[in-house]
């Protein structure tokens, strides 16, 4: 098996790029509970550097890590690549999008999902990255018990379903963040080992 660091603290990101990577040769390794790098970055691919960097050294060992959000139209880009720090759970930063959105119609709801990927050497060089969108408007209310984040209000109009209300195997044909690793996934059997 070929190791790779995950630079990430999030069980539910985790299962997801595991579920993503099953059947390869490629095993993904939790990074140490006191990783928690800070996201200075400006864009998402910056934040994906940083973390990933940050797991390298940490571990001494080839790293991947990713940044994703949400960016609303309607709200000049926010809470892009502040999405997870938006508010304190993901209750609340749901509540707080709807608000923010309350007098917002339909068609001006407009959103995406990016998803940044960067693989680094243990040394911390770059080595590949890439960035993956998803294409979807936010709904007046949540909807759906699956996934996590945003999911229950990012509706995507060629499923007639939120996020939220896909299985995980039916997010990962769609998602910002599967698109992102698979095609990570595909340079690391090409390129690791």
């Amino acid at each position: 098996m070929k190791k790779l660091v995950f630079a990430t603290k999030n069980k539910n990101k985790l299962a997801e790029v595991k579920n993503l990577l099953s059947g390869t040769d490629i095993e993904l390794i939790n990074a140490e509970k006191n990783f928690d790098p800070e996201e200075t970055g400006e864009t998402f691919e910056q934040n994906a550097l940083i973390k990933a960097r940050a797991a390298a050294e940490l571990m001494n060992m080839p790293a991947i890590a990713d940044d994703s959000g949400l960016v609303v139209d309607a709200l000049n880009g926010r809470p892009g690549v502040h999405s997870s720090r938006y508010e304190a759970t993901d209750e609340k930063r749901i509540n707080k999008l709807l608000n923010e959105l309350k007098n917002i119609p339909e068609e001006k709801r407009t959103a995406r999902f990016l998803c940044s990927v960067a693989i680094v050497s243990e040394k911390g060089n770059e080595l590949f990255k890439t960035t993956r969108v998803c294409e979807g408007k936010i709904t007046f209310s949540p909807k759906g018990v699956h996934g996590f984040g945003y999911d229950p209000v990012f509706y995507l109009p060629g499923k007639n379903a939120t996020m939220a209300e896909l299985t995980m195997e039916e997010k990962n044909t769609v998602s910002h963040r599967s698109r992102a690793f698979k095609q990570a996934a595909e340079w690391l059997l090409e390129n690791y080992g």
